[in-house]
């Protein structure tokens, strides 16, 4: 099944370190994040989980639900955990799913279905393609795919930025410019003319292109 922008987000139930969630119910109308490892026990996914346990409250204000995924038991979860807030300053203060069959890595495209049906005897390098992040909207649709490589570790700044776009460009008739912040100007869309631009941007923009209208940010 290839996912794309804008796929629905497969539903699944599965057994997690907070116990047996199924996946849509469990977001309710939150937005998600669903972000996944290779296996446990591994050196650039323990910085992460760390700094995303530390990241709490700014899901939190978001209105963000995190889960990770390690195609490892939950058990073995639960020691890398340890070691997680050992090393890293943090709990892991969300939950994180046992993928021990590969169900939910092959459900969401991470794993080919040739993979097997298990993730017993299989090396972080096997399963390298399992270091994806999705961000998932109240509707349950797909609103980011990001892949990386195991030696880079991933920037949860720019995910929480990439947050902060979709939530603003979801409610008002607006895109983000590059390296946006919150609180800096966006971009009128091209959908929307400048009689109906006019109402809904009463205080004026910034005309440089046709196609490139400037904004403050709307509240």
């Amino acid at each position: 099944m290839s996912l794309r922008i804008n796929s629905d987000a497969p539903n699944f139930t599965a057994e997690t370190t907070q116990g047996t969630i199924n996946f849509h119910e469990w977001l309710g109308d939150s937005w998600g994040v669903l972000f996944s490892h290779p296996k446990d026990f591994t050196p650039v996914c323990t910085t992460e989980l760390g700094y995303v346990g530390r990241l709490a409250p700014e899901f939190a204000k978001r209105n963000v639900k995190v889960i990770g995924l390690s195609v490892d038991p939950v058990t073995n979860h639960g020691e890398w955990a340890k070691d997680i807030e050992e090393t890293q300053g943090s709990p892991v203060n969300f939950p994180m799913i046992g993928d021990p069959d590969l169900k939910v890595a092959k459900l969401y495209d991470m794993l080919p279905e040739d993979a097997g049906t298990t993730s017993e005897g299989r090396t972080a390098a096997n399963n390298a393609t399992v270091r994806t992040v999705f961000v998932i909207g109240p509707d349950k649709k797909i609103k980011l795919m990001l892949i990386y490589p195991m030696s880079t570790g991933r920037n949860f700044d720019e995910i929480l930025r990439v947050i902060d776009s979709l939530q603003l460009t979801a409610k008002h008739s607006v895109a983000t410019p590059v390296n946006w912040k919150s609180g800096e100007d966006v971009i009128i869309v091209p959908s929307v003319s400048d009689e109906q631009a006019k109402e809904k941007f009463p205080g004026g923009w910034k005309t440089v292109k046709p196609y490139l209208r400037v904004v403050p940010q709307p509240k």
